[in-house]
């Protein structure tokens, strides 16, 4: 079996001390090699709400896209996300699959998910954790698309964060 390099992005505005903690364990429990960039603190995109904690995990598996995706949203539910229509609102736990080896395609999922080249909350930690990966698309690793990022668009800042 083949294993496959994923990247996650992770974020939470509800308990989210408590469901950015559970969402490791979990991603531990069901991926192999899982590593994580710094937490870091978000203001709300696309509505008002609460800041919050964001993060990106790199990890390995043998499963397919779709059953990364399914294993999220699983993830997600058990940490009482109720999916809803609303794009942008509060959660207590979003797992969004960025990349998968450098898969580019458009169905199950968008991949390389389109937000990493508009969202400092998930640019950044990408930048930190794999700074010399390359972006499928655009070709440039996530350390030049980082600091070539307008960073006056998000505010986002790093928070020390106590994971036990």
């Amino acid at each position: 079996m083949s294993q496959h390099t994923i990247l996650i992005s992770v974020g939470s505005n509800i308990e989210r001390e408590h469901y950015t903690r559970q969402s490791i364990i979990a991603l531990k429990k069901h991926f192999q090699d899982v590593s994580l960039s710094s937490v870091y603190e978000s203001e709300a995109v696309g509505f008002n709400g609460s800041p919050f904690y964001n993060l990106v995990a790199k990890a390995n598996t043998s499963l397919s896209i779709e059953h990364v995706c399914e294993t999220l949203k699983n993830i997600e539910r058990d940490n009482g996300r109720v999916h809803i229509d609303k794009k942008f609102c509060a959660r207590t736990l979003d797992l969004d699959l960025l990349t998968y080896d450098d898969t580019v395609t458009r169905s199950p999922v968008v991949l390389p998910r389109e937000e990493i080249c508009h969202n400092a909350f998930v640019l950044w930690p990408l930048a930190e954790l794999v700074p010399n990966s390359i972006h499928p698309e655009t070709q440039q690793t996530y350390a030049h698309m980082w600091a070539s990022f307008d960073k006056q668009k998000q505010r986002l800042w790093p928070v020390d964060f106590t994971w036990s």
